[in-house]
């Protein structure tokens, strides 16, 4: 699920980049929700694991190889780390709300 949620972001910030946008992280934090949603948190958390790397290496410029980062380069990591574990947290708190609405 995981895997498959980062796919379909990355095809749509590909999408995104060619139209012209920078956010580089925008579109992978739904797809975090969405897999720790339907998977858990083990998804959720190997999502961001798998995020950070194809960002840096696809999207932020120069693309398709790895380069130094700056300081806005690590306070975009920070961000999207925050944002993401966010995510996962509320997913989880969802998921144990469900399991105690069902009893």
């Amino acid at each position: 699920a995981a895997l498959l949620a980062i796919f379909v972001a990355a095809a749509m910030q590909e999408i995104a980049v060619s139209l012209g946008t920078s956010l580089y992280f925008a579109v992978f934090i739904p797809a975090i929700l969405v897999a720790s949603l339907l998977a858990g948190i083990p998804a959720g958390i190997f999502g961001v694991l798998v995020t950070i790397p194809i960002v840096w290496w696809a999207f932020m410029p120069p693309h398709f190889e790895f380069n130094p980062l700056t300081k806005a380069d690590y306070d975009r990591f920070a961000m999207f780390l925050l944002w993401s574990s966010l995510a996962v947290y509320f997913s989880h708190l969802y998921r144990e709300a469900l399991v105690l609405l069902r009893k």
